[in-house]
């Protein structure tokens, strides 16, 4: 089935673990974070490691170890989260990235670069704690 809009997979775990770990009075673990998302225990723990490296995340070893926020849950918003995970978002005007165009106007009404424009700004007002 064709999406117009998704988001990777990676990306997904990453915004998805964190709501879990903010939610969590207790540090959580890989495999608790797998088993609540439904995703791999490899690529969570990759995706987390990612995160920890970009300081949103503390993580400890050990039994009674996982990982916490590094930040309050309300200084961490999902798109921080998403250019972490995915990169930087950037705006194109054209939906086939085509440098030369044979119109003299967008077919699509850059109807790409106003989903991205919008799905960018929704994601940079929602904090972790608004989802608390």
């Amino acid at each position: 089935m064709a999406k117009i809009v998704s988001f990777s997979e990676a990306a997904s775990i990453g915004i998805h673990s964190m709501v879990l770990i903010a939610k969590s009075s207790d540090m959580l673990n890989v495999t608790q974070i797998s088993e609540a998302t439904g995703s791999s225990r490899h690529h969570v723990a990759k995706v987390l490691q990612r995160l920890v490296k970009d300081n949103f995340l503390i993580s400890n070893r050990g039994p009674s170890g996982g990982f916490g926020l590094k930040k309050p849950a309300d200084q961490i918003t999902l798109l921080q989260i998403y250019e972490s995970i995915d990169g930087i978002i950037t705006v194109t005007k054209c939906a086939m990235e085509n440098p030369i165009c044979p119109f003299d106007q967008c077919l699509m009404d850059n109807i790409v670069g106003k989903l991205t424009i919008e799905i960018r700004d929704y994601l940079r007002k929602q904090t972790l704690l608004s989802y608390l």
